[in-house]
């Protein structure tokens, strides 16, 4: 990736951390007022982070692969490659940071399983 960021860098730590389950490490580059958009989580910070523990649990050996991430202003958004396990479909998730200096303050994130059958010869990736 080109024209790596602070906040580039920042992001993509956080995802790594929460993929692998790391997520006290995740949790230090967010700040005190953090809120996300998760449709399935309250919108507090504590919350997000119990679902990401029980996703943990689940698939412990989930995998992310970074694609592309795009920075402008405050905002960075990260497009990835989210594979929990071998025999799950793969998903195709961007992520949007909202930053305040060097801290994440505010999250959205918006995904997709990849169908093996994809008329789109391109790909989700």
């Amino acid at each position: 990736m080109n024209n790596v960021t602070p906040q580039k860098k920042i992001a993509i730590a956080f995802l790594q951390n929460a993929a692998t389950g790391k997520l006290d490490e995740a949790y230090e580059l967010v700040s005190p007022g953090f809120r996300h958009h998760n449709a399935y989580f309250p919108g507090d910070a504590e919350s997000l982070k119990a679902g990401m523990a029980d996703a943990h649990k689940q698939f412990p050996n989930t995998k992310i692969e970074i694609q592309r991430a795009i920075a402008e202003g405050d905002l960075v958004a990260v497009h990835s490659r989210v594979q929990h396990a071998p025999d799950k479909a793969a998903i195709a998730v961007v992520h949007i940071f909202r930053f305040e200096g060097d801290k994440i303050a505010e999250l959205w994130d918006v995904g997709m399983e990849v169908p093996q059958d994809s008329p789109n010869e391109n790909g989700a990736f």
